[in-house]
């Protein structure tokens, strides 16, 4: 295992990186999801000098508006270690290296932000859920050039892992970016 920001990274790892979400991801792993894991914390996992797990934590900024019953709302700016990249090669899979990537990932997480946060594939949802994650149960926006548009079709995959307490009932609100806004 190794774990290294991303202006360390060989470019040769960097390409077998890349090579093994393409795998991962049956094609469906594109140039502006590969951009969203760039720039953070590379966590990778190895058998000999063979790449058999990636994954990645990078900064985002989330915007959480708590809606108490009888309160003022309130709306806090949380910068989140959001985690992106996440494969295992296919004959590793169901081994732990998935979990093995996940911990490297999550001691990160909670060594350096407010939150961890990430959006599961239908696949993913128990293993992170397994390890802590929480569902986000509030309504999720994103914040766009235009204004605040609503992403409901994200309620459900959202997870988070909160290194300081959170109502996760709210609103939350993740910053513009080319792509998938989560």
């Amino acid at each position: 295992m190794s774990v290294i920001h991303t202006w360390q990274v060989p470019a040769s790892t960097l390409a077998a990186a890349r090579e093994l979400l393409d795998e991962a991801f049956d094609g469906d792993f594109g140039d502006e999801d590969w951009e969203h894991g760039l720039g953070g914390v590379h966590a990778f996992a190895w058998d000999g000098d063979e790449l058999i797990g990636h994954g990645a934590v990078v900064q985002r900024r989330l915007l959480h508006v708590r809606r108490a019953a009888g309160a003022p709302h309130t709306t806090r700016a949380l910068r989140a270690g959001y985690v992106e990249g996440v494969a295992v090669r296919a004959d590793r899979r169901r081994q732990g290296v998935g979990g093995i990537v996940m911990g490297a990932l999550e001691d990160v997480v909670r060594g350096a932000y407010t939150l961890g946060a990430l959006s599961a594939s239908q696949d993913a949802l128990e293993f992170y859920a397994a390890r802590g994650w929480q569902r986000w149960r509030g309504r999720t926006f994103t914040m766009t050039p235009t204004g605040v548009e609503r992403t409901e079709e994200e309620d459900d995959g959202i997870f988070v892992l909160p290194v300081v307490p959170l109502d996760l009932t709210g609103d939350l609100a993740c910053d513009w970016r080319d792509g998938d806004a989560w």
